[in-house]
């Protein structure tokens, strides 16, 4: 209900206030302040504009030369070779008549569908590839792109395994991923050090004997 100060209505109230011992705020008569238009489109405080952008905010791939040459022809192949190797086996496939129980077309679906995410992957990790050539770069210490010497302080059996990028690495070829066990135990170590590495069948300690940069 809206006091209006000299009115009857008013006056009692105030009146009822004063014996009871409490006044109403001098915000009940105070008139009411109108939000313009302006109050809503005042300019962007400064602050806001110092927000990083998206481009600034993406994610570098550490990746070695070779490797990114190599996935760069992975991806050449499936774009330009495989892809309509598929579409024409699809075509041919929906030739042959009901698709249902068609063994063909729903193969070739299939490798459709997992070359066409393996393009995406690869077209996603060579733009934001942090590209490093081994053979130019020195030091003492083990980091990313190092062909490192260990040998098994238990069976002295030797190991030389180079630190790669996740997507190039291959343990059977001796390439192992930045992101394993070994390697973040191996990062900022020199020759001579010992590390220990977790693996399944226990904990394993090596000695490195060799930091070489191919």
């Amino acid at each position: 209900m809206k006091l209006v100060p000299g009115s009857r209505f008013g006056t009692c109230f105030f009146l009822c206030c004063k014996s009871a011992g409490r006044f109403p705020s001098q915000r009940l008569f105070a008139p009411r302040k109108r939000r313009t238009c302006t109050d809503a489109t005042e300019p962007v405080s400064a602050a806001s504009n110092d927000r990083p952008k998206d481009k600034d905010m993406v994610e570098k791939v550490p990746m070695t030369k070779i490797g990114a040459a190599k996935l760069s022809e992975e991806l050449r192949w499936r774009q330009q070779e495989e892809r309509p190797r598929i579409i024409q086996a699809i075509a041919e496939a929906r030739a042959h008549g009901d698709l249902s129980e068609n063994a063909e077309y729903h193969a070739a679906k299939e490798a459709q569908s997992y070359n066409e995410g393996r393009i995406g992957e690869l077209e996603d990790v060579t733009t934001r590839a942090d590209i490093f050539d081994p053979a130019k770069m020195s030091g003492d210490k083990v980091r990313f792109g190092a062909t490192v010497r260990l040998v098994d302080e238990d069976t002295e059996e030797e190991k030389v395994y180079q630190i790669v990028g996740d997507l190039e690495a291959d343990v059977k070829e001796g390439r192992i991923s930045i992101s394993s066990p070994i390697s973040r135990a191996l990062i900022g170590k020199e020759v001579g050090d010992s590390i220990e590495v977790n693996a399944p069948g226990g904990a394993r300690a090596y000695e490195i004997l060799e930091v070489v940069w191919k």
